[in-house]
């Protein structure tokens, strides 16, 4: 995690977290713990819960608390586990947190919900999801917000490279691991063709999947068209397709209906942050029979002996199933814990109760920490062309309205 470390060592120096009390709920993972750590040595304490039931490596879950860092979660939480363990992280006598990093907005929904007091002590927020960042502007919008926010997730270097990097990789593996599948001549649908659903496509059809999208949008839909993939409905498509892949964000995208007319062995699962777009719930019936099959892998059987392949339950497919990418984590990590230090020291009257985005500057200097890992070299601007494009040499090189 080159920018991790790279920040760790510039900055532990002068400790610009000193005093900060961080509470967390995000993956517990590798990748985690080493910017948990990160922002140890930049000064702050920190504790920490799950955002995913599933998510959690148990050997680094217990390395953490070992090292001194208070964590609640383990692999395969109830729901009823999921909330006590972010209640511990937050309700302990002597520790007030002024600072939360969310994943979710779980973590968020809670403190507003159980110990709404405590957001007078709190700075900031920094929220690094499309489910989270939406249940933030949510409050923003109805005047709930009563402290700054950021949203990491927008931030080009989290979106293009987390979002689209990541999955590109990442769902290839989870299914693999899985399923065992080929992917070749398989037909597959994405619902969504965000970040995700662009990395998701790109990487089926370098298989040799027959990929299908659906979409809501018609600048993404015609970005689809644009990529080579068939825009459809997904009600056109759902008999004959071998996998069902979610990616929106919403509720409710496979239905029980979809469900009931997808084609035996169907494999089914979701990229997206929620557990709410496949109706899992409505599976749960007397008439269908579950089978677990190995972790992270059932078998739902109709009456008739047709049967689909549930993956995680319907949970965020990558980390539940699989292991992500290092390095691209390395950038989300680095964006976090700037999105951190620039909410924890900001001046009062910087940033009123509302969400901001990451500023530029922060997201280039990112970008730039990850650059000696391909040997590579950024061209300089000679003062004249800065003059003529009217840019400081140093950046930042592109307005905030500027679609990368």
């Amino acid at each position: 995690m080159p920018a991790l470390m790279a920040l760790r060592k510039r900055a532990q120096g002068e400790k610009p977290l000193a005093g900060a009390k961080i509470v967390g709920c995000t993956h517990i993972t590798a990748q985690t713990a080493v910017l948990m750590e990160t922002l140890g040595a930049l000064g702050a304490q920190c504790r920490w819960a799950a955002c995913n039931i599933y998510s959690t490596l148990n050997e680094v879950a217990a390395a953490l608390a070992e090292s001194g860092f208070p964590v609640f979660a383990w692999k395969g939480e109830s729901e009823d586990d999921f909330w006590w363990c972010i209640d511990r992280c937050v309700n302990v006598e002597g520790w007030q947190p002024n600072m939360i990093l969310d994943d979710g907005g779980d973590l968020t929904h809670w403190i507003y919900k159980k110990y709404p007091n405590m957001f007078k002590k709190i700075k900031g927020i920094v929220e690094e999801s499309v489910t989270g960042v939406h249940r933030l502007y949510q409050l923003s919008k109805a005047g709930k917000l009563c402290v700054p926010a950021m949203n990491v997730n927008d931030s080009v270097t989290k979106q293009k490279f987390d979002n689209l990097y990541c999955c590109r990789e990442s769902i290839l593996d989870g299914l693999k691991r899985t399923t065992d599948m080929m992917f070749g001549g398989k037909q597959v649908v994405v619902c969504g063709y965000g970040e995700v659903g662009k990395g998701c496509c790109a990487a089926l059809k370098a298989m040799g999947s027959i990929v299908y999208v659906t979409e809501i949008d018609p600048i993404c839909a015609l970005q689809a068209c644009m990529d080579g993939f068939r825009l459809v409905k997904l009600n056109e498509v759902i008999r004959q397709v071998d996998i069902v892949i979610t990616c929106t964000g919403n509720k409710n995208v496979v239905t029980r209906e979809h469900l009931d007319r997808m084609k035996n062995s169907c494999i089914v699962c979701n990229m997206g942050h929620s557990n709410t777009e496949i109706d899992v719930a409505s599976l749960r019936t007397p008439e269908l029979t579950w089978e677990r099959v190995r972790s992270q892998v059932d078998h739902v059987i109709w009456p008739d002996g047709k049967r689909i392949v549930l993956l995680a339950e319907g949970r965020l497919l990558n980390l539940s199933c699989s292991t992500v990418p290092t390095f691209v984590l390395s950038i989300t990590a680095t964006t976090q814990a700037l999105a951190l230090i620039e909410l924890y020291n900001a001046p009062e009257g910087r940033y009123k109760q509302d969400v901001y985005l990451l500023p530029k500057k922060m997201d280039e200097y990112v970008a730039s920490l990850h650059l000696p890992t391909f040997d590579a070299h950024l061209t300089e601007l000679t003062d004249e062309q800065a003059k003529y494009l009217g840019l400081n040499k140093n950046g930042p090189f592109k307005p905030n309205y500027y679609r990368y």
